[in-house]
C-alpha cells in the first residue's frame, strides 16, 4: 500500500477503456466511505482534496486520515489536489505528500495558461508528482470555482497539443459540457456533452489521459430524501449517467465527483435526525452518512466508471 501517482493508473485505463473515479474527500467519514468501496469493488481510487477542503480540514489532518485509510484497507492510493488555482498551492501541495495534483490556468490566456501550467510540472516531476491542466472552462459553482455561463468555454481542440507539448502535463481537463455544482441543467432542457469535441481530442492526442470535471450525476433519489426531510432544492438534472460510461470509454480516464457524495450524505444525516429527534451523538447520524457515501461510489465504480475490478 502506498500513494502512488496517476501514471501506470491512466495508462491501464486508456489501455481497457474504464475511466477511475476521483472523489472529493473533507472528513473522516467521507475518506471512510470511499475507500470502503473501493476495497470491495476492487477499483483503483484517486481521493482529491480541494482549496476548501484543505482550509477547512487542515492540509495534516486530511494526509494522516488518507495514510489511515491505506492501512486499513491496503489500499494503493492518488492523492490529488483538485483545482490548484496557483504555483504556491500546488507547490505546498507537493512539497506536504500529495502525490497527484492539477494547477487550473484556464482563467489565463493561453500563454499565461501554458507558462503557469509549465512551471507546476517542472516542480513536479522533480518529485515524481503528476500534473494534470486545464484547457476551457467549465460553468458551475463549487467550493473556490466560480464561473458564469458567460465566461465558460468550450475546449478548443486545435490547441491541446500544442499545450501538452509545451507543458508537459500528464492529463488534460477539458470542456465538454460539464459543469460545476449540483445544478446543471434546467428539467426540461436535454442534457448533452459535445462527445465531438472529445473524439477530436482524442484523435489529436492518440493514448493521453483525459479528464472530465463537474460530472455529478445529481442523483434524483437523494435530492428527493433531502426535500422529504426538510429541503428545499430545486430541481435540477445532472450528468446522464450513460453519456459518462460512454466518454470513460473513449479517452477519458479520470472523472471526477463530488456533488453526489455531499447530497448522499445529506440526504442520510436529514433522514436520520428527523426520523431520531432525540440523537445528539455524531456516530448516530454520521454513520448513516459515511453507508450512503459508501453505495454511491460503489455505484459509480460498477456502473458508470467500468473501473470495479481493475485494481
Amino acid at each position: 500500500m502506498a500513494l502512488i501517482n496517476t501514471t501506470e493508473m491512466f495508462r491501464k485505463a486508456y489501455a481497457e477503456g474504464y475511466a477511475v473515479g476521483a472523489f472529493n474527500v473533507n472528513n473522516m467519514e467521507i475518506i471512510q466511505g470511499i475507500t470502503e468501496a473501493a476495497k470491495e469493488t476492487n477499483s483503483p481510487l484517486i481521493l482529491q482534496v480541494s482549496a476548501g477542503a484543505r482550509k477547512y480540514a487542515k492540509h495534516a489532518y486530511l494526509i494522516k486520515l488518507v495514510e489511515a485509510a491505506m492501512e486499513d484497507t491496503g489500499l494503493d492510493i492518488a492523492l490529488h489536489l483538485d483545482h490548484g488555482e496557483d504555483f504556491e498551492i500546488c507547490k505546498a501541495c507537493i512539497d506536504g505528500g500529495f502525490s497527484s495534483v492539477m494547477i487550473d490556468g484556464s482563467k489565463h490566456s493561453f500563454e499565461d495558461n501554458i507558462e503557469l501550467t509549465r512551471r507546476v510540472v517542472e516542480y513536479a516531476h522533480q518529485f515524481g508528482v503528476t500534473v494534470e491542466g486545464e484547457l476551457g472552462r467549465l460553468a458551475g459553482v463549487e467550493d473556490d470555482v466560480n464561473v458564469s455561463a458567460e465566461d465558460s468555454s468550450y475546449t478548443d481542440p486545435a490547441q491541446v497539443e500544442e499545450f501538452v507539448t509545451r507543458t508537459g502535463v500528464d492529463s488534460l481537463a477539458i470542456a465538454i459540457g460539464t459543469s460545476h455544482g449540483a445544478y446543471k441543467f434546467k428539467p426540461g432542457t436535454k442534457p448533452q456533452l459535445r462527445f465531438d469535441i472529445l473524439a477530436e481530442v482524442e484523435r489529436r492526442l492518440p493514448g493521453f489521459p483525459i479528464v472530465l470535471h463537474g460530472a455529478s450525476s445529481v442523483m434524483q433519489d437523494y435530492v428527493a430524501k433531502v426535500n422529504q426531510f426538510g429541503g428545499s432544492m430545486p430541481d435540477a438534472i445532472g450528468v446522464p449517467e450513460d453519456m459518462l460510461a460512454q466518454a470513460a470509454k473513449m479517452a477519458v480516464c479520470k472523472i471526477n465527483i463530488d456533488s453526489d457524495l455531499r447530497l448522499a450524505m445529506t440526504a442520510a444525516v436529514r433522514e436520520h435526525l428527523v426520523n431520531n429527534p432525540d440523537h445528539f451523538d455524531p456516530r448516530q447520524y454520521l454513520t448513516p452518512g459515511r453507508n450512503a457515501i459508501k453505495e454511491v461510489v460503489a455505484h459509480k465504480m460498477i456502473h458508470v466508471l467500468g473501473c470495479a475490478g481493475k485494481r
